[in-house]
């Protein structure tokens, strides 16, 4: 599966009402550990058939960064049921975060 852009428009749809676990990077362009960890979230992606797996641009996408108390990215958070159980943040080795999910 190719990972999703999550903007607040699709928030709902894609990630609040989503019957799979939910795995969101928070990243900016201008992050160097992002841009480290983009890769790895894309493999995870291409990986897990079971899982969705989505992108917030802090940048573009400032409330949702705003809502999810985003301060250091990047950040992976883990969502089940509409919920978060799980999130990291800085870069992580694909293990850890196949772990958290």
């Amino acid at each position: 599966m190719s990972v999703l852009t999550i903007t607040k428009n699709n928030f709902q749809e894609e990630v609040l009402n989503s019957d799979k676990p939910v795995l969101i990077d928070f990243w900016a362009s201008w992050c160097g550990p992002c841009r480290i960890m983009g890769p790895v979230v894309d493999e995870i992606a291409a990986e897990r058939g079971d899982i969705k797996v989505g992108k917030v641009n802090v940048d573009d996408e400032s409330e949702l960064a705003s809502a999810f108390g985003i301060m250091s990215i990047p950040t992976l958070v883990v969502m089940k049921g509409g919920k978060v159980v799980n999130s990291s943040v800085g870069v992580r080795p694909k293990g850890d975060i196949l772990r958290m999910i």
